[in-house]
């Protein structure tokens, strides 16, 4: 099949989405599929683009009611009407078709088969029902050219769920675990001090400032511990002020990291920690905690829930019960065979989430598509 894989945001920006559309796209071709990314220019980029990219209009950043920065594209439909009749692509693979406006463009001049996977959450928030109302007269009318909607999560599939009574396949999202692999040892149990990593944002919906107040209870009883924040964001400033007014003297501000380090940190900490409170509609990086074997404590929130099942929702706590917050990290962090236990189920569980699975619902997907043929567009 020739495929297209559609994202909203420039390729030079990173983020999870656009990991995901590499994945996808290394895996597809492996499998002998003629598979080109699709984005908007970035801004002040006058390269080509690379091998199997393909560069449609522009982007410019947009910073959400919800503090979060992204990337809005746009495009003229004559530069999008050439680049398809000179492609022909059998599947064009939109991820987070909402995000104005690149793929509501290609949409409504695509001959393929289109298919649609919806990755956020909304948080429920005033701020984000109010930016509901905003996107919802935008993303509706675009639903009746999708051929096959998929979503990473339950929690994921809510917002495309309200809008149309078309089956929605949940397909999560993956890692490469020849990239996040178990260190040939784990740190000594019994080693001392012990640390506790924080990786992501920091911003106002992930809790970091939760979980240093927690930290704070848990350094008070047992001061041989650590934290180590891993991440940048608008909440830094705040967060470094907290830090001081607490006397924290064991608490280290990294700033952004490779994934080169992000995996050695992952590899070399004693417990993992991501506090997130509401927007999270599935959770990569309890992925890549998983996939290391770091025992991990995480917001209770419906995308993390979704992947810490059975054995694993020990980890979730509610961050704002500064109290049980504490305990919790106490409990994962000192009790080796809870610990031995977590392991063996994080190691038996991350084996559906490689991407090698995950592509391989999406080629079904595809297939069924393709076979049923386009839907009506009347």
């Amino acid at each position: 099949m020739k495929i297209g894989l559609v994202c909203p945001y420039a390729i030079n920006k990173g983020g999870g989405v656009l990991e995901i559309v590499r994945a996808q796209q290394r895996v597809l071709r492996q499998r002998g599929h003629d598979v080109y990314i699709i984005t908007p220019r970035p801004q002040d980029h006058e390269d080509a683009p690379e091998d199997h990219v393909i560069f449609v209009g522009g982007s410019t950043d947009f910073r959400s009611p919800t503090r979060t920065t992204f990337q809005v594209s746009a495009s003229v439909g004559e530069a999008i009407e050439e680049m398809l009749a000179a492609e022909q692509f059998d599947i064009l693979h939109f991820h987070e078709p909402w995000i104005p406006v690149l793929s509501s463009q290609i949409l409504s001049r695509s001959q393929a088969i289109n298919v649609a996977t919806f990755h956020a959450k909304l948080p429920e928030t005033m701020m984000s029902r109010t930016m509901a109302k905003v996107i919802t007269p935008y993303t509706k009318p675009i639903l009746k050219y999708i051929d096959a909607f998929t979503a990473v999560s339950d929690a994921a599939a809510e917002y495309v769920c309200s809008l149309t009574e078309a089956p929605v396949a949940i397909i999560p999202n993956g890692i490469d675990l020849t990239l996040f692999t178990r260190p040939v040892a784990f740190p000594n149990e019994e080693r001392r001090p012990k640390t506790i990593l924080y990786v992501g944002r920091l911003e106002g919906r992930k809790g970091v400032k939760y979980l240093i107040r927690a930290f704070k209870l848990l350094s008070d009883s047992d001061p041989d511990v650590a934290l180590v924040l891993a991440g940048d964001g608008p909440d830094r400033p705040k967060l470094e002020l907290l830090v001081e007014d607490l006397e924290l003297k064991n608490v280290t501000f990294l700033g952004y990291i490779s994934n080169e380090d992000k995996v050695r940190y992952l590899q070399q900490s004693d417990l993992f920690c991501v506090p997130s409170l509401y927007g999270e509609s599935f959770g990569v990086v309890l992925l890549e905690a998983m996939a290391t074997g770091l025992v991990t404590v995480a917001g209770d929130n419906p995308g993390y829930a979704g992947v810490m099942t059975d054995l694993g929702a020990l980890s979730l706590v509610d961050p704002k019960q500064t109290v049980e917050f504490a305990r919790r990290l106490k409990l994962l962090l000192r009790e080796n065979d809870l610990r031995a236990l977590w392991r063996k189920w994080a190691a038996k569980e991350i084996q559906q989430y490689t991407w090698e699975h995950i592509v391989s619902q999406y080629e079904e997907i595809y297939e069924k598509a393709l076979a049923a043929g386009k839907t009506s567009r009347e």
